[in-house]
């Protein structure tokens, strides 16, 4: 390990996001994975565990042990559900540690709206401390932040597809329909009913309609591009498919708007990204053409009949939507080239 390396804990890395922050960080030139942390399979084999790592991590699972992460550490990720982060999150930034959170713990800026949807806060004096991770539109909050937020995977593909035609004023900020379709891995490690394969297989089932808690992530982040409060009708699907994510969003089009002027708002606003690219020849992005990478696929499309402009957007949702996104961020704050470690293409077919 040379002096030029930054040393990181995953906290919470038995589950599928734990799993690829591992993955990403075993191949990271600069991000160097010392500590896999996982309170209910401490002391196992790390091989028995995550079994994609034998022959490349020895050693057993350890015990969340605050003191020791800050002792060799210089950051964490912390991939644990909501709740049960921030108690952890607090106590790693009371050591000094800097923290890429990818729960929904510190998402939310407002606390009315983070109690109302998720509940009390299990640590009220970092609420609203936190830089939001999604980096395409907050690289400079991230340079030199203690705490990242990283964002929810719906909200990433969802804020990425409308920011540009709200940033324009190329649609009305008002009616916007997010229609996205997930695979089973979003819902996570623990088997459920709804995620056993013989009911997920060969069924396709909107939930959570109405209610899914990443609705006001998606709202807060559409209205800071907005310039003012906006609402979202959100509908999430689950597809027999284990990763990826297909967002297809509607808008309703300002004036004489074109497909062509809202590709190049696109592009101009993501212009040096490594991470996002804008097809303008029609095509639709497809979730196998980003799976296992940290790409984003977008495009757009002008119902002239409707009036109304179609925003599809495509992302692996443990990679850009979750681990990837952390690692890019993590680049920002610790002035590495933002797509370090992140380069490799989707493992297509």
């Amino acid at each position: 390990m040379t002096a030029s390396e930054v040393r990181c804990a995953v906290v919470g890395a038995t589950g599928y996001t734990g799993a690829e922050l591992a993955r990403l960080l075993l191949a990271h030139p600069r991000l160097a994975l010392a500590q896999l942390v996982g309170h209910t399979k401490a002391g196992r084999p790390v091989d028995e565990v995550l079994p994609s790592l034998a022959g490349l991590v020895a050693g057993e699972i350890l015990d969340f042990d605050p003191d020791a992460i800050a002792a060799s550490c210089d950051a964490a990720f912390c991939a644990l559900p909501h709740g049960a982060s921030a108690p952890t999150v607090a106590a790693l930034r009371e050591r000094g540690v800097v923290v890429f959170d990818l729960s929904a713990d510190f998402r939310l800026t407002d606390a009315a709206t983070y109690e109302a949807w998720y509940g009390a806060h299990g640590a009220p004096a970092l609420f609203g401390k936190a830089a939001y991770g999604l980096v395409e539109l907050h690289r400079e909050d991230l340079r030199d932040a203690g705490l990242v937020a990283v964002p929810g995977c719906y909200p990433t593909v969802s804020v990425l597809a409308l920011a540009p035609l709200l940033r324009a004023g190329l649609v009305e900020p008002d009616g916007l329909v997010i229609d996205a379709k997930s695979g089973v891995s979003g819902a996570g490690r623990s088997p459920s009913p709804a995620t056993h394969l013989p009911e997920a297989a060969e069924g396709f089932r909107a939930y959570k309609v109405g209610a899914h808690r990443h609705t006001p992530e998606i709202e807060q982040e559409l209205s800071r591009v907005a310039g003012a409060p906006l609402r979202v009708t959100f509908t999430p699907h689950l597809v027999p498919m284990t990763r990826g994510i297909l967002a297809t969003a509607y808008a309703q089009a300002k004036g004489e708007v074109t497909a062509d002027a809202c590709v190049e708002a696109a592009r101009g606003l993501y212009a040096g990204s490594p991470s996002v690219h804008v097809f303008s020849d029609g095509r639709s992005p497809d979730t196998l053409w980003v799976r296992g990478s940290n790409r984003v696929h977008l495009s757009y499309h002008h119902d002239a009949r409707t009036g109304r402009v179609i925003a599809i957007g495509a992302i692996d949702n443990l990679v850009k939507g979750a681990a990837g996104q952390a690692v890019q961020a993590a680049n920002v704050r610790f002035g590495f080239e933002e797509g370090l470690g992140l380069g490799a293409p989707a493992t297509w077919p």
